[in-house]
């Protein structure tokens, strides 16, 4: 009795050891892959991974510069009707990354030279390349307002790449985001839209490019729309004032403009430039720098 006990404590022993999960890997091995330890070698690999040929399909591409409620929608639709230009819809890239979930990855990736924004670059490159080549067009010019808080980065990833700064008289742009913000006051409005304008303002300052006017648009869009060709580097086209004609995708919230302004097709005159007097105090300054106001 005592001899089948011993067996079948045995195999209980031996089950145990073939089924149970195996231990988790050593807290200490998560030493080797801390980032500390991989940060100077990573960064000289990194800035190599830089120069590659080949990490960039998109050569010179155009980024529209605004803040929110400044007509870039309407400057994006004009621009997509052109034969050679491709310009989506908003595609939020500051909401777009890559996150490396494991040291291990971590490592990996140091080892062939990348690093997360390395890896968020390559990602936004060839996502906006498949949307170029995906309509058969030559040019690809981007727009979204939160492209202004990342000017920067899209240096960094695209040291080619160009800019058209859209301006609106601030005041005008407050009214607008104000009316789609009924709970907030006039003020509060104007503090939302400020940061968008100040980092607009830092890249046209420090960087350069071409600065167009929303209401000169809407006054005279041949004038405008020529002007932006020659920046960019292609003809002018008279079809692109008459965007209606085009398929743009859809109008709706989070991509653009929606308004039944824009789903007109035409482009609209502005119905009313603010005065000094009916601009809110934190924006006088950036009024001033642009020109509406003295």
């Amino acid at each position: 009795m005592q001899s089948t006990s011993r067996v079948k404590a045995a195999l209980r022993r031996a089950r145990r050891r073939f089924t149970k999960k195996p231990p988790a890997a050593p807290a200490k091995a998560a030493v080797v892959a801390r980032p500390a330890t991989l940060s100077k070698p990573a960064a000289a690999d990194v800035e190599k991974a830089r120069a590659l040929p080949g990490d960039r399909l998109l050569v010179r591409p155009v980024f529209v510069l605004s803040s929110i409620r400044s007509g870039s929608t309407l400057l994006r639709v004009m621009l997509n009707t052109h034969s050679e230009i491709h310009a989506p819809h908003e595609l939020h890239l500051r909401g777009i990354g890559v996150r490396l979930k494991s040291n291990y990855a971590t490592r990996a990736m140091a080892e062939i030279g990348l690093d997360n924004d390395q890896l968020r670059y390559l990602l936004w490159d060839r996502m906006l390349h498949r949307e170029l080549v995906r309509h058969s067009k030559h040019v690809l010019v981007n727009k979204t307002p939160s492209d202004a808080f990342i000017w920067r980065q899209i240096v960094a990833c695209w040291p080619d790449a160009r800019f058209i700064y859209l301006l609106r008289h601030p005041a005008a742009t407050t009214d607008s985001w104000h009316r789609a913000r009924k709970e907030w006051t006039r003020d509060e409005a104007a503090e939302d839209v400020l940061p968008y304008m100040e980092a607009v303002e830092e890249a046209r300052s420090e960087r350069g490019g071409l600065t167009v006017k929303y209401e000169d648009v809407t006054v005279d869009p041949a004038r405008e729309m020529q002007r932006v060709c020659e920046f960019i580097g292609v003809d002018y086209e008279p079809a692109m004032i008459d965007y209606g004609q085009g398929d743009h995708g859809k109008f709706r919230a989070g991509l653009g403009d929606w308004s039944a302004r824009i789903k007109s097709g035409k482009v609209q005159p502005v119905e009313h430039i603010p005065t000094a007097d009916e601009t809110p105090a934190a924006l006088i300054d950036i009024s001033k720098k642009w020109g509406y106001i003295s």
